[in-house]
């Protein structure tokens, strides 16, 4: 099996090409370095560091297996120091040839651990807890087994004494690419995660101590409906239909009530073919939550409730620092409505205008628009470029016209409105909420209204969804739904700036193959993390002035020497020397 190994050689790197002897050694040595047994772990590092005994209490020693990755061998003849990763952080390790090695062989240390284990491999080590003389926790090694063999090194981060990193792993499209070596050499990347995680438990404990209930609906959908949103489409070849991947799940969720729920609710996927940058995915998760015998005002509170709660799940204090901002989230959060806020931060009052008035005054503030777009959108517009980037603090955005919710209560107050909110921080929308509409014939009077601006050419508009409008026929409780943005929620609390920070796998364009790419990119696989970061910066900019590249990409000076001598070596880049100037291109 590990001849296939041998075709790829060429394509290699030296480092890789050591590791595959290496593996090949092990192999000979009698060892499968890709075992199949479960190794049993008693301890894990962090448990290690926060309750190994002190000093005074170290009479009997702790024994324990550990597992991890390998990832510091410091040797000195017949002993060695190492550091290995778990899940939950690193532990020293030391290893005493004699120990490991009792006997007159001393192949196991001399050959297998000194030469064969690289750095990354995966070992299980036997042992008790000491406290070196220097005061370390450290686990004394009395035997080590090989659990996995890494043929690819990890980008080895380091810091010198004065605490300065180098070669650290931060191009995001090469971290989001590789999420598995971000979350291994980038230790804080893993706390980012768990804290989403606590954000998500900590809303389920909120909904379901109020007896609500989590479910699950369908992702592939008939009719793509719940939202203005363009589908991504597939198909059902067994049905032999077109198919939708959900953009919501809001009117399945509402069919629940209708069958007799009196509160639901479901982290769902959702997808939407958009466009992408800093806080949109088009790919995303959401909550969203139905109560039944409430209204658009209860639901207010129990956001704010909601999010305060979430917020004590991240933070010690109610005031967290957002995007450069100091939010603060004890505060009541302020009620606006949405023409109220227009009126505020353009001048403009767009209560009764027609949808022609409307057209000009967007016109008139700079906005573009085009035919397709209904007064809904145009008000959508307006407020999206003129207001909504003005509510730093939590805010509730109130009281949307008719147009801009087709599934959304009429206000009791008026008609030309809709009981909806929402929630703005930092300027960008987390949640959206509604009494929701339960009135069959005006339902179906607004998706009607939704495809006359299809035919428009407003390809976000809402489909007809006959069987809900069914559904609402044999009756549906007055209804609260409320739906939460979790990844910019998260992106927030954990006062990330961009939201693919949050997602474990964002989307990313292909990679290229060497199918598909040019001879140079084939090439350039094969480069050093340092080789990468000149060549991408190259890629983006070429020729540019050397000096500042070098200032730029924070290289050293043998670093950078090392890296230009090795690129043109390879004939990917040249150095051009004028009267003025020295400047690099890619060649």
């Amino acid at each position: 099996m590990y001849k296939r190994y041998k075709a790829t050689m060429a394509q290699l790197s030296e480092q890789e090409i050591q590791r595959r002897q290496n593996l090949e050694s092990l192999i000979n040595y009698g060892i499968n370095p890709y075992p199949a047994e479960k190794y049993e772990v008693s301890a894990s590092a962090q448990h290690i560091l926060d309750h190994f005994p002190t000093i005074e209490a170290e009479d009997s020693p702790w024994k324990l297996c550990i597992a991890g990755r390998l990832m510091i061998k410091r040797i000195s003849g017949k002993a060695a120091f190492a550091e290995l990763q778990d899940h939950s952080g690193r532990i020293q390790l030391y290893f005493n040839r004699d120990e490991i090695c009792p006997g007159e062989d001393k192949s196991k240390y001399n050959e297998v651990f000194k030469k064969w284990l690289d750095l990354g491999d995966f070992i299980g080590v036997e042992g008790y807890v000491f406290r070196t003389q220097l005061g370390e926790i450290t686990v004394h090694i009395k035997d080590f087994t090989l659990l996995s063999k890494s043929i690819k090194p990890l980008p080895v981060v380091k810091k010198d004494s004065e605490g300065n990193v180098y070669d650290a792993l931060t191009d995001p499209e090469l971290r989001y690419r590789q999420r598995y070596v971000d979350l291994v050499v980038n230790q804080g990347v893993k706390s980012l995660f768990k804290q989403r995680s606590d954000i998500i438990r900590s809303m389920r404990n909120f909904f379901e101590k109020d007896g609500y209930v989590e479910v699950d609906t369908p992702v592939l959908q008939a009719i793509p409906g719940g939202a203005n949103a363009r589908p991504f489409i597939t198909h059902h070849n067994t049905l032999d239909i077109p198919m939708y991947l959900r953009i919501a799940n809001e009117l399945y969720l509402k069919r629940l009530i209708v069958g007799g729920f009196d509160g639901v609710f479901e982290f769902s996927r959702n997808f939407r073919n958009e466009g992408m940058d800093r806080t949109h995915n088009p790919e995303f998760t959401v909550l969203e939550i139905y109560v039944a015998y409430k209204d658009y005002n209860w639901m207010m509170d129990y956001t704010e409730a909601l999010v305060k709660c979430c917020v004590q799940q991240t933070s010690s204090s109610m005031q967290m620092e957002v995007w450069g901002n100091t939010i603060d989230f004890e505060k009541p959060f302020r009620r606006i409505s949405i023409l109220d806020a227009i009126e505020q931060h353009t001048g403009y009052n767009l209560n009764g205008k027609s949808e022609d008035e409307i057209r000009s005054i967007a016109n008139t503030l700079g906005i573009e628009t085009d035919n397709s777009m209904g007064k809904a959108k145009l008000i959508d517009e307006i407020f999206g470029e003129k207001a909504e980037g003005q509510f730093v603090q939590p805010t509730f955005i109130t009281d949307y016209p008719v147009e801009m919710s087709p599934l959304c209560k009429r206000h009791r107050d008026n008609p030309n409105l809709t009981e909806r909110f929402e929630l703005f921080i930092c300027g960008k929308e987390v949640a959206n909420a509604y009494s929701e509409l339960n009135d069959p014939i005006d339902q179906l009077k607004r998706f009607e209204e939704q495809v006359a601006l299809q035919a428009r050419g407003d390809n976000e508009a809402m489909f007809i969804d006959h069987d809900y409008v069914r559904a609402l026929e044999y009756g549906m409780p007055p209804t609260a739904g409320m739906g939460i943005g979790v990844d910019r929620l998260v992106m927030m609390l954990t006062n990330q700036t961009s939201i693919q920070e949050v997602l474990l796998f964002p989307q990313m364009r292909p990679e290229k193959t060497s199918e598909t790419a040019p001879a140079q990119e084939i090439i350039t696989q094969d480069l050093n993390d340092n080789e990468q970061l000149l060549v991408s910066a190259l890629e983006k900019e070429s020729p540019r002035d050397l000096a500042s590249l070098k200032e730029e990409l924070g290289l050293s000076n043998k670093q950078w020497d090392k890296t230009t001598k090795s690129l043109a070596k390879k004939g990917l880049t040249k150095v051009i020397k004028t009267d003025s100037s020295l400047t690099i291109e890619l060649l």
